[in-house]
């Protein structure tokens, strides 16, 4: 694997790194990538959805009408699916739609998206995210020196006249950090465009979901130590 630049929060080549072959070089497996982002967007739902039964609504105890002689159809309950108010026939009921991928499988998926960032240009290794306080301007202002912004175009209506104008927002990132550290999360917790996260708990569908993946060298160290 070739040498990466590092750099520090000013945007400044402060040295080079080697990355690992293992990591950042492997062949990407999209079938793998598709399975790892399946199984994480499925383990978020909570499953908790529920309709009542005809058992579960109240009333419905008495016989709305004798069951001959008055020439309409038989009926035992209010509360059944036909009638208004009663029961849901056949609707959801709580579940869990969890599902489970070998810890292979999961590897390869990892090392899938680390060199997808790695072969398209979308990774930056960090010196080191330190900051004095919780401070969000710091935090902007290094995705700016970093090359982390882009320009949008946006509409809005002045009356009822459309116009366009082009505003600078940072793009989708993912800084990975080697340990947590409170003020760095929270300085970045008000960009709505950026994330972060530990590299133990970094998974496939957040780096695919980054335009910009974002390491410190202490991170990518210890992965390398985990994984390589």
């Amino acid at each position: 694997m070739p040498n990466i630049k590092v750099l520090d929060m000013t945007g400044k080549e402060v040295g080079e790194m080697s990355l690992s072959e293992k990591l950042f070089g492997a062949e990407v497996n999209a079938s793998v990538l598709h399975a790892a982002v399946r199984a994480f967007m499925l383990n978020q739902r909570q499953g908790t959805q529920s309709t009542l039964t005809r058992t579960e609504v109240s009333g419905g105890g008495k016989k709305p009408w004798r069951q001959k002689g008055t020439g309409r159809a038989r009926q035992g309950s209010t509360r059944a699916p036909q009638w208004v108010h009663g029961g849901i026939a056949l609707g959801p009921k709580p579940r869990t739609y969890r599902t489970e991928l070998n810890k292979k499988t999961k590897r390869v998926a990892l090392f899938s998206a680390l060199s997808d960032k790695a072969a398209n240009g979308n990774l930056i290794i960090l010196d080191e995210c330190k900051l004095e306080s919780y401070k969000t301007s710091e935090m902007v202002k290094m995705f700016a020196a970093l090359g982390l912004n882009k320009d949008v175009e946006k509409t809005y209506k002045v009356g009822d006249e459309k116009k366009t104008r082009t505003e600078t927002v940072a793009c989708k990132t993912l800084l990975v950090l080697p340990e947590a550290d409170r003020v760095v999360v929270k300085s970045c917790a008000n960009i709505p465009t950026a994330a972060t996260t530990l590299y133990s708990t970094i998974n496939v569908y957040e780096i695919l979901n980054a335009e910009k993946l974002v390491i410190t060298k202490a991170a990518v160290e210890k992965l390398e130590e985990v994984y390589a």
